[in-house]
């Protein structure tokens, strides 16, 4: 029997290997919103931290310095969040982007493999095909056989 060989089996490695890479920059898409998604957070828990001072200040002796520095540092963390916020939905995009060429090139793959088992079960049946034409002409050549033994026998 004849060994099966896909014609197009450097395609669908090559389909494999793009489709490892695809989910190594998924996850390092996924890594980097984390990071962007941490970094707001942190950003989010030092504002509240100022506005809890602020708080703590204002129920103490008044130090006109002390609230306007409190109430700057508030400020300029809402403009810090805005920004982080802004990087988050980046990330997240890419991310996105990045699960989206992933799944294309998971199509293409299933798409090579279907192809694979197509042509596997067309060459079984070639095969069989073929095996049933040897077994017909032994089968033919045997029943010529004994024909001819028959009929020079008698």
């Amino acid at each position: 029997m004849a060994k099966f060989r896909y014609r197009m089996q450097s395609i669908l490695d090559i389909k494999y290997q793009l489709e490892t890479q695809a989910k190594i920059e998924v996850g390092k898409a996924q890594m980097r919103l984390n990071e962007e998604q941490e970094k707001l957070q942190g950003l989010i828990d030092r504002k509240a931290a100022y506005l809890e001072e602020g708080r703590r200040m204002r129920k103490k002796a008044l130090s006109v310095n002390d609230l306007r520095d409190n109430r700057n540092a508030v400020l300029i963390m809402d403009e810090l969040i805005a920004v982080q916020e802004f990087e988050v939905l980046k990330a997240e995009e890419v991310v996105e982007k990045a699960r989206a060429k992933l799944t294309e090139i998971m199509q293409e793959r299933k798409m090579h493999e279907k192809l694979k088992e197509k042509a596997l079960l067309q060459f079984l049946e070639e095969e069989k095909a073929a095996e049933a034409k040897v077994v017909d002409e032994l089968t033919s050549y045997t029943y010529g056989q004994r024909g001819k033994e028959n009929g020079n026998g008698s």
